[in-house]
Formats: structure tokens, sequence, C-alpha cells
């Protein structure tokens, strides 16, 4: 007997009232290791600044080896975008993933439940995001 094939539309009739934003995920990570990745890294922050300044980047960073304490070239940015192929054309357009130095995969990512707390102190202008 086969798994039933769930659809967005069950997900989205099963949790009425939470925040149902569709949000697109790429992973992405070096093809020829971190040598091409540092001679892009300039050009992909810039790259990264203005997609956020744009409002298109919902966040974005790098993911650390399992020692938690280096980095192997791996990252992650959340993207609004229209659908997965203008999600997958945003993500081609970062340098680091046109140059070639790292390959990229894109997936659908619905964000239900979670939040922040941000607290600004207007004395010393400082902020923390917990």
């Amino acid at each position: 007997m086969s798994e039933p094939k769930i659809t967005k539309q069950d997900i989205l009739e099963k949790t009425p009232g939470m925040l149902q934003k569709q949000l697109y995920i790429v992973h992405t990570k070096p093809t020829n290791g971190l040598g091409p990745v540092m001679e892009n890294i300039g050009p992909h922050l810039e790259f990264q600044v203005k997609i956020e300044q744009d409002g298109v980047m919902f966040a974005a960073g790098p993911i650390w080896a399992d020692d938690e304490e280096t980095w192997e070239g791996e990252g992650m940015v959340v993207v609004r975008a229209e659908n997965l192929a203008h999600a997958r054309e945003i993500a081609a357009s970062d340098p680091m993933h046109s140059s070639g130095a790292r390959s990229f995969t894109v997936r659908p990512w619905l964000v239900n439940e979670g939040g922040f707390n941000l607290r600004v102190t207007f004395s010393d202008g400082k902020r923390t995001l917990e």
C-alpha cells in the first residue's frame, strides 16, 4: 500500500489562522573547493545586500560545519518570489552561482510557525533580536 499524496491545499486547509507565508529556500554549496568561493565573496555579498534592500531576501547566512567552528562554503538564502521558477532565477543571478563557484538547489517553504522578539533602546541605539 502506498502513502497518500498530500497536496499544498491539504496543508493550507489544515493550518487555518497560521502565517501560511510562501517563501523559497536556496541551499548553496561549493562546486570546486573554497578557492573560487572566496574569490567571489565580494560580488556575492554585494548581490545579497541588493536583494535585501529590494525586499527580495528574507534571511541568509553561512551554514557552519558540524564542529560549529568552521565553514565549508555552504550557505542558505531564503527569498520572496512569485513562484519556484522565479526563485531559481534569483538564485542563478547570484555571482557565486553565475561564476560556477557554488551550485544551488531551491525548495518551496511554507512558514507557519515561529516568531521573534526585537528590542530597541533609544538612548544607546542598540537593538537585540531574539
